[in-house]
């Protein structure tokens, strides 16, 4: 899962803050997306750059908010839909967008699943088919052998994604609206103004995630 899909996504439930988004990418994919809070800050930079988001404002206490454009609207649903970050990996997508669905409030995330239930049943079949090309291969053909076992890997991987999927089917589903987090320490913006983007940062970053958000700014 790119960075870039997960904020768009999780802005599709209003204008935040970059913090508040950085504590959220964690908090919606149960643990499994925590990554540094300049990478967070940085990514919104570009998306502006790119037009998928804009200023919305700031907070009461100076914080800039972000929300989605029209287009940003759209990368968000491509990817809730289906639409994979180049170069992922299909498994770790999954994941990633059904977890995402399940937790914000009025998303279908009833439909992401079954999306993702029929991209995993059609990736079985084409293993399946695949692992039957080659069943009757000479016993002394290396590579004939070494794409039965990568065929059968993916079958299994598939049967294993779809266990997964019909355990999310039975759990109770519980959204939760965006989180209020505020930075813990570190300097507030002066008058921030509506369309900045800079926001304070933390003081637990490391040296080096200061340095490039001065060189930003």
């Amino acid at each position: 899962m790119a960075v870039r899909d997960a904020l768009l996504a999780l802005l599709t439930a209003g204008p935040a803050y970059g913090f508040q988004l950085h504590g959220g990418l964690a908090a919606r994919t149960g643990g499994r997306r925590s990554i540094n809070v300049g990478q967070t800050y940085a990514t919104l930079e570009r998306l502006n750059k790119q037009g998928l988001v804009e200023p919305a404002g700031a907070t009461d206490d100076g914080l800039p908010l972000h929300r989605l454009t029209r287009a940003g609207r759209g990368a968000a649903k491509a990817w809730l839909e289906g639409t994979d970050a180049a170069g992922s990996d299909p498994w770790d997508e999954t994941v990633d967008r059904v977890l995402i669905a399940r937790s914000l409030p009025g998303q279908d995330a009833d439909s992401v699943v079954a999306a993702e239930r029929a991209r995993w049943e059609a990736r079985r079949d084409e293993a399946s088919a695949a692992a039957g090309q080659v069943r009757d291969f000479d016993e002394d053909d290396g590579e004939a052998a070494l794409a039965r076992l990568a065929a059968a890997a993916e079958r299994v991987r598939a049967d294993a994604a779809l266990v997964w999927l019909d355990a999310v089917g039975d759990a109770e589903r519980r959204p939760f609206a965006p989180r209020s987090e505020r930075p813990k320490r570190g300097r507030r913006p002066g008058g921030a103004a509506a369309g900045a983007t800079a926001e304070p940062a933390d003081a637990d970053d490391a040296p080096g995630d200061t340095a490039q958000a001065s060189a930003r700014a």
